[in-house]
This record gives structure tokens, sequence and C-alpha cells, in this order.
């Protein structure tokens, strides 16, 4: 599946609320205006507040929250925009209403931690979708192979707010690569673990991060392609991080 399918889906009943339903109500609003003047389709029926509803918010939870952090640095580049689309491979009939959320999401009142914490309400029991969605929005961050201090600060704030520990932050940032930096990440800080924990801890963080992070675990949530490629992608970081510090560790004995 898709992330977008159609966005207006469910508008109607904004059975989201918060300040997601907010960004919805306004692109609905402006949906049956259009409807008014002739043009476009009538919103679907709102659901009931169970999956649709959460598909529904996670994929305006996306928008407003790349918005916010493509703001993050004090300027919104091209760059940005063109990684967020190939992120989440916006189809050409919905660019009109991402790029309407998109600026209303830029534009508004809401900061981005009520975005973040009704994300983290939605999702508080899908740990891998929320470091997914972490994962992208730190992307769209190093489009410009630089990471400012103040996208730092954002993507720190939204991970505590996701219920992310310092370590688990630094784990997600060591997995990226920049222009400038070592091709090879650290592989302990990919794993999360310390250069002298024992390698039953190591072996256990590796296991943990591998079932949290298998794509067949998204598919199985039903979450969109865009994600389970990622997480696909991530896990083989994880892997190949696994390998290097058994590697590391056979050539240093005393280290293990």
């Amino acid at each position: 599946m898709s992330i977008w399918g159609k966005i207006l889906g469910g508008a109607a009943g904004f059975a989201i609320g918060g300040p997601l339903g907010a960004l919805l109500g306004t692109l609905a609003g402006h949906a049956v205006d259009r409807l008014n003047d002739g043009g476009g389709d009538a919103p679907a029926p709102a659901d009931d507040g169970t999956a649709p509803t959460q598909s529904i918010a996670f994929t305006i939870g996306v928008i407003a929250l790349s918005a916010k952090m493509a703001r993050a640095d004090g300027v919104v580049k091209r760059v940005e925009i063109d990684t967020f689309k190939r992120l989440f491979r916006v189809p050409p009939e919905e660019l009109e209403n991402v790029g309407r959320i998109f600026d209303l999401a830029r534009r508004d009142t809401h900061g981005f931690e009520e975005y973040a914490q009704q994300i983290a309400v939605l999702f508080e029991d899908r740990h891998a979708v929320l470091e997914e969605l972490l994962d992208s929005l730190l992307m769209i961050a190093e489009a410009d192979d630089e990471l400012h201090e103040t996208e730092v600060a954002y993507l720190y704030r939204v991970a505590g707010i996701f219920g992310f520990s310092d370590r688990d932050f630094e784990r997600i940032v060591a997995g990226h690569h920049r222009a400038g930096q070592p091709a090879d990440p650290d592989p302990y800080q990919v794993l999360g673990v310390a250069r002298d924990a024992d390698d039953a801890a190591i072996k256990a963080a590796h296991r943990r991060l591998v079932r949290e992070h298998h794509p067949d675990l998204l598919v199985a949530q039903g979450m969109p392609q865009e994600f389970v490629d990622q997480a696909t992608h991530k896990l083989a970081i994880i892997n190949a991080a696994y390998d290097r510090v058994k590697k590391l560790r056979e050539n240093a004995p005393t280290l293990a």
C-alpha cells in the first residue's frame, strides 16, 4: 500500500481532532469550496476513529512535521522539498493537497511539539513506526549535506516526545551518512551500546533492533511501502554494524 491513498478520505468528520485534525479540516473546507464551485470530489465519510483514522492522521502528521523540520534552520530549501517527495513518493494527483497542507503547517500557530505529541499518542505501541518517521525527518534535515544546530535541537525534541532516550537518539543519528563524514558509522553507536559492553549485551541489542525494524513487522502493521523500504535499508545498516563489531572483537580479543 502507499502512504497516500486519498488524503481527503474521511476528512468530513474531523474524527482525528487536535492540530492534525485542524489541518485536515482546513483542507476539507477547501475541498468543499471546490465542490461547490463544480470541481473535485466530495470528501468520503469519516471513519470510526480506528485504523483508517490513524492512517489519515499519520499521513497528515508526516507532512506537518516535515514542513516544520524544513523551517527549523530558518529557510525551506528546494532540496528539502524534493527529498520529501522522493522519500514519500507523492503521486501527481496528490501534489496539490500535499503542498497545501505543507504550506499550512509551515504558517500555522501550532508548534511542532503539538503535532509530535499527537502522533506519539496515536502510535505509542508502534515504536518502530515512530523511529522510521524520525529517520525520515533526519533525511530531510540532511538533504543539503548539513545538519544545523537548530535542526538537531528540533530532532532531539521530537525524539524525546516520541519516547526515545538520549542513547536512542545518538543511535538513530549514527546510522545516517552525510558528506564529509566517514562512510562507515561507528558500529557501537549504530547498535546503541557502549564500547565496553560484553558480547551478550551486544548480541541482545542486535537482536532487539532486528526484531523492531524487520520489514515484515511494518508490513503486518499496515505501514506504507515507503516505510517498509526504509526499514529494509535500516536493517542492512544494523546488520553491517553488528558484523563490524564482531570482526573488531575477533581482532582484539581483550575487548571481548
